[in-house]
């Protein structure tokens, strides 16, 4: 039978699994997606539809920690520091490259997308 250490170690490890498995798929349809910079070179025709995507996503890993916190409630103040950190640098370079891409874009830089 196994002891209570080991139990809460198991629920602890389950949510660390869980959000691991979470965050590999989110970051590589991510990387395929977009990214700072994409949203920096094709901020003239697309910001608010890039930065919709931004907060979706953002509402979205949001969610999912709160899920690994649930399940391992053990270190769930580790999951929300790091959800909460890259959350801000997430939206920061974002944020950046939105502002970055539509200066440029007045200055007359061409885009990316729609050029052909």
């Amino acid at each position: 039978m196994a002891d209570a250490g080991s139990v809460g170690t198991s629920r602890a490890l389950g949510g660390i699994a869980f959000l691991s498995g979470a965050m590999t798929m989110a970051d590589i349809v991510a990387k395929a997606c977009s990214s700072p910079q994409t949203t920096e070179i094709n901020a003239g025709s697309r910001a608010g539809t890039l930065m919709k995507w931004v907060r979706v996503g953002l509402i979205e890993g949001g969610a999912l920690v709160v899920v690994a916190a649930i399940i391992s409630p053990e270190v769930a103040g580790a999951f929300i520091a790091g959800a909460a950190a890259e959350g801000l640098i997430t939206y920061a370079q974002y944020a950046h490259a939105k502002k970055a891409g539509l200066a440029s874009a007045a200055a007359g830089a061409p885009a990316t997308e729609g050029a052909w």
